[in-house]
């Protein structure tokens, strides 16, 4: 089940808040919230759905054993013993597949491939696992007592399958005590409705438009063969949008229906292409994973020390090889890891000194640039958009790119517009004029009314509507 989509809209989520609101006590909410994230995970995933509570109930009991035997050997051991399982649950599912085929590549190894079925958000759920666990270790967070109230902390399906990844300490006490406002109702549907209009009216838009400028991600050779200098920005600036709009728009969701039920989830996007940099870039970016490499990888011995460079390093493999198990992600990471490597060289004194004009333009370069490695899983393909780039595939532009320029330019603008803070900006200013506050709030109203209705007219008709985020 996807949050943008008529089944979630207007039958699921009608009736999961309806329950959820009778009920008179939170513990009763809590009991509906379990329920119902639940059957959302297994709408799509019925088998999987004994792995996900199995994973809960391994980590549940792993927290309870290392509060229990912290600073023991024996805890050492419960610890290693959760990580192991953790990550051999994601590496089995997301990249076993791939690592024998990579292995099959050595002359004379030829073994099975497995086909395993990847489940839905594993690569969410398990890193929300792996925070609980080391901050039970490192006497962050106190062990939750109630396997039901932990099961809630991972299953809820607002930020079940594509996050944000949420820390157990930032809701542990919301779980015990919580209640929704008028306020939050407010905020948390007006979100949500923001959310859905990111995706259903500009992210969808975007995937037909990048899939006519550089054919589809998996192959995308013979596209990318033909590609124009021109074609090939121009198609890279759009998958940078298109991401953008799709997992910015997942993660309002996901914080805006946090918000009805009472939790407060940290902001997983703060306009991220008006960095001048490339660390701000991803100070701004998937806030949520950058923060959990950050405090549980960065400063992981390496060789039996810490160091500085290499714990740089080693996190945007990670980072890369976290978003899917091929080698463009991977080679994703490391380009992000060196030109963060490089600014790290030059400090932030110097970098803050740069003009702000050249700052913009050379961010927008690196990000551009990287979006399109992001975009092409074939390392072929990807060799034929760099040439591209660079000028030495079809020329600068022909009449293809011409008309899929013009085709699409408006759209590209106005989701440009929108990567900006005009809105809260314009919000901001509205609401300072004398006696404008009613009529704020009436008018937001109203255009989320509006809003609502026409990404329900476009679903009708939609055929091409999944969350991007969901696959990896």
């Amino acid at each position: 089940m996807v949050f943008a989509d008529e089944l979630f809209l207007f039958l699921f989520l009608p009736l999961c808040l309806a329950f959820y609101f009778i009920m008179p006590k939170v513990q009763m909410k809590n009991n509906v919230l379990i329920i119902f994230s639940l059957l959302f995970y297994a709408w799509g995933e019925q088998l999987y759905l004994l792995l996900l509570i199995g994973s809960s109930l391994i980590n549940y009991a792993a927290g309870r054993l290392l509060e229990k035997h912290r600073d023991t050997k024996q805890g050492k051991a419960w610890l290693a013993l959760a990580l192991v399982i953790n990550i051999g649950l994601l590496g089995a599912f997301k990249y076993s597949g791939f690592i024998a085929d990579n292995l099959n590549l050595i002359p004379g190894v030829n073994i099975p491939v497995p086909q395993l079925h990847m489940p839905i958000g594993i690569s969410f759920f398990t890193f929300q696992n792996i925070s609980y666990t080391l901050d039970c270790w490192w006497d962050k967070t106190p062990a939750q007592r109630s396997f039901r109230k932990y099961l809630l902390y991972i299953s809820m399906f607002p930020q079940l399958v594509a996050g944000p990844i949420v820390r157990y300490s930032l809701i542990a006490q919301e779980i015990d005590d919580r209640r929704t406002t008028l306020e939050d109702l407010s905020a948390g549907f007006s979100r949500v409705i923001i959310g859905i209009s990111k995706k259903v009216i500009i992210a969808n838009n975007l995937n037909s438009a990048v899939t006519a400028c550089l054919g589809q991600s998996s192959d995308g050779y013979a596209a990318a063969s033909n590609l124009t200098a021109l074609g090939a920005w121009y198609g890279a600036a759009l998958v940078a949008l298109w991401y953008y709009f799709d997992f910015s728009g997942y993660s309002d969701i996901a914080i805006g229906l946090g918000r009805i039920f009472g939790f407060h989830f940290d902001e997983n996007f703060n306009y991220p292409f008006i960095c001048k940099s490339i660390a701000e870039f991803w100070q701004r970016w998937h806030i949520s994973l950058g923060s959990f490499f950050r405090d549980y990888l960065l400063y992981v011995p390496i060789f039996g020390r810490r160091r500085k460079y290499g714990g740089l390093f080693l996190v945007w493999f990670c980072t890369g090889l976290w978003h899917g198990a091929s080698w463009n992600f991977i080679l994703w990471g490391l380009y992000y890891g060196l030109f963060i490597f490089i600014e790290t060289l030059i400090g932030k004194k110097r970098m803050k000194k740069m003009p702000k004009v050249a700052a913009h333009i050379y961010t927008k370069i690196v990000i551009i640039a990287g979006f399109g490695i992001f975009y092409f899983e074939s390392l072929p393909a990807l060799g034929n958009f760099f040439k591209a780039l660079a000028g030495f595939g079809s020329g600068f532009t022909n009449a293809i790119t011409n008309a899929l320029f013009m085709q699409y330019i408006f759209l590209f603008a106005f989701a440009v517009l929108f990567t900006m803070p005009v809105i809260p900006a314009i919000k901001r200013r509205a609401e300072r004029s004398a006696g404008a506050s009613a009529a704020v709030s009436v008018a937001g109203i109203v255009l989320n009314a509006a809003l609502l209705l026409f990404c329900a007219v476009l679903l009708l008709n939609s055929t091409n509507n999944p969350f991007l985020y969901f696959r990896f």
